[in-house]
């Protein structure tokens, strides 16, 4: 049973690595360092990191409140609530890309947002708004079972000793579900940085303007630009290989705390 495993395990690591010299055998070395030192390939991995970063904060600012509270309080429709929190987990990329794009439309709450002088269509900033959809349910899930963790005798001392709901959180609460916060954005990062489908809907597919390293492999790709698109997908491989790296140190560093 025991090899059978291992033939198993052999199979899977075969079949990553020849992903990986599929896509290292349709160009050399210089042609790649070339092609990564392109104005249009660096346009994509400034404004990915730029679009990333800025959705992973904000979805961090709103996940981590509405976590805390699911872990800690009881309330009626808790469950409904519940689920209807986890539906952008479910629905696959381009379906939100989809609800968003009509959402954002003149029919429904398009011509108020005009009014606030935000234009989320075929912007970066809808390539933002798409990634903070797709990553707050991320945050929400992982600080949840973070704070779950935690024992509520810390906080009750807190409050014995005087402080307030804020200063508890903050200062007792926080920094015990450091390391779970933290694995939890690095795993929304690593989300929102090959995030396509919900994207490409909401902030379009042009040229240097929403181009972010996902929209760029697919634009060179069509476009038969097969060097650049290489070039682009080797960039969001080791960035997701960067966080991939993050994420196990993270998880090492809870490990060795709570021994």
């Amino acid at each position: 049973m025991i090899r059978l495993f291992y033939g198993i395990l052999f199979i899977c690591c075969v079949g990553v690595l020849a992903v990986l010299y599929a896509l290292a055998a349709q160009m050399g070395i210089a042609d790649l360092f070339g092609a990564l030192l392109t104005e249009e390939t660096r346009f994509a991995l400034k404004l990915s990191l730029a679009t990333s970063v800025s959705s992973v904060g904000i979805s961090t600012g709103l996940g981590l409140p509405v976590a805390y509270l699911m872990a800690r309080r009881t309330f009626p429709g808790k469950f409904v609530v519940d689920s209807l929190l986890d539906i952008p987990m479910v629905m696959t990329p381009l379906v939100t890309g989809m609800g968003l794009l009509f959402l954002l439309g003149p029919n429904i709450a398009g011509q108020w947002i005009q009014k606030t002088g935000i234009d989320f269509l075929f912007t970066p900033a809808g390539a933002v708004l798409a990634q903070i959809f797709i990553a707050t349910p991320l945050v929400i899930r992982s600080g949840r079972a973070t704070f779950e963790g935690i024992d509520e005798k810390y906080e009750q001392a807190g409050a014995m000793l005087g402080l307030s709901d804020a200063r508890v959180f903050c200062f007792i609460v926080l920094p015990m579900a450091r390391n779970g916060i933290l694995a939890g954005a690095v795993l929304a990062w690593a989300r929102t940085l090959g995030e396509f489908g919900a994207t490409l809907m909401v902030a379009g597919a042009s040229r240097m303007r929403t181009e972010t390293l996902p929209i760029a492999v697919y634009l060179n790709l069509t476009s038969g630009e097969i060097e650049l698109a290489v070039a682009c997908a080797w960039l969001l491989i080791s960035l997701g290989l960067v966080l991939l790296m993050a994420l196990k140190w993270l998880g090492m560093r809870q490990k060795v705390r709570q021994y």
